[in-house]
């Protein structure tokens, strides 16, 4: 198989996951609006909204390696970050560049952006210190609940009703936006068509984690350098604007394992996928590696009771109906 099929295998990849979390969207709105008497058909509430919980799911975790207790209110969300940290750890960035749908939609931007015409890229000095936003925002999270927060608070956060509508209340930020959300996300999606991958490579705290998680992994990119021709398409192709063809293995934690490098690049086995710099492997192994890591941990988790919420579904519907009141503990 030509790796000029590699792109749209991730294409195909990329839009069953966002079909997905739209269709798991659509079901926990139907969820939300029986749970607020709205509606009287009952919809299960579908846990794979959680995956858009990655700061609590940050909680869950600390809360997890000290405490050995699983999160029983969010498991989901718990279940899929630590998938998104195996990935980075074994597949680089797999995460970002084959499950995750904002990615995917921040390439949809990127492709139709090139067809206007109106893509700017930045002189090296601004998009260094754009990438140094993400790094900071994650810095600030990790501040706040890795070091502040002691198992007592972190007890009694997972406890708290905010806790246990968070969900509702993110629902609520896109169906109830306030101007300044309304000014926030014009911003973001309209910088998204002049600067590339905008939110992906400059603001997303989740993506610079696994960017750190991903510099020990066995996996990389190489290059031959006595077959590269020096036509630099790898570079231009590149969502992290990577200098692949300086480099004789690509070790960057802006490496997303999307392997458009490889698609592009006009010299046969010139860009390949390799363990430990050693053993080469097809490129198409990295993506099916990927998915069936991810959804082997989604059926493991499934199994074993660390996917579905134990909270019962009254629970859910007398939080969510107090909505706004609820604050931050």
């Amino acid at each position: 198989m030509k790796t000029a099929g590699l792109t749209r295998l991730r294409v195909i990849v990329q839009a069953s996951f966002a079909l997905f979390c739209l269709y798991s969207g659509y079901r926990f709105y139907l969820f939300y609006l029986w749970a607020m008497g709205r509606s009287e058909s009952y919809v299960p509430r579908p846990p794979a909204v959680e995956a858009f919980l990655p700061i609590g799911a940050l909680v869950s975790l600390k809360r997890f390696f000290l405490t050995g207790v699983y999160d029983h209110i969010h498991p989901a969300g718990l279940t899929i970050f630590i998938a998104a940290i195996l990935l980075a750890f074994f597949f680089r960035k797999g995460f970002c560049g084959w499950i995750c749908p904002v990615g995917f939609v921040s390439h949809q931007a990127e492709k139709l952006a090139l067809k206007l015409k109106i893509l700017w890229k930045p002189p090296v000095w601004l998009d260094y210190q754009l990438l140094a936003m993400k790094y900071l925002l994650l810095g600030f999270f990790a501040f706040l609940i890795l070091v502040k927060m002691d198992v007592r608070s972190i007890e009694g956060f997972n406890r708290s009703p905010y806790n246990m509508a968070v969900d509702a209340k993110m629902l609520l930020f896109f169906l109830e936006p306030t101007a300044l959300t309304i000014w926030v996300m014009s911003f973001l999606v309209a910088a998204s068509f002049f600067l590339r991958n905008f939110w992906c490579r400059y603001l997303c705290p989740y993506g610079a984690l696994l960017g750190i998680i991903a510099l020990v992994s066995p996996v990389r990119v190489r290059r031959d350098q006595e077959t590269c021709i020096d036509c630099k398409r790898c570079e231009k192709k590149c969502p992290g604007s990577i200098p692949v063809s300086n480099r004789i293995s690509v070790w960057s934690p802006e490496c997303i394992g999307c392997l458009e490098c490889i698609a592009t690049c006009p010299v046969p086995d010139c860009l390949t996928v390799s363990v430990y710099c050693s053993i080469r492997l097809s490129p198409f192994l990295l993506p099916v590696a990927v998915v069936s890591l991810f959804l082997l941990i989604w059926a493991i988790a499934l199994a074993t009771g660390h996917w579905q919420t134990e909270v019962p579904v009254d629970i859910f519907k007398k939080y969510y109906q107090l909505g706004s009141r609820l604050v931050h503990p």
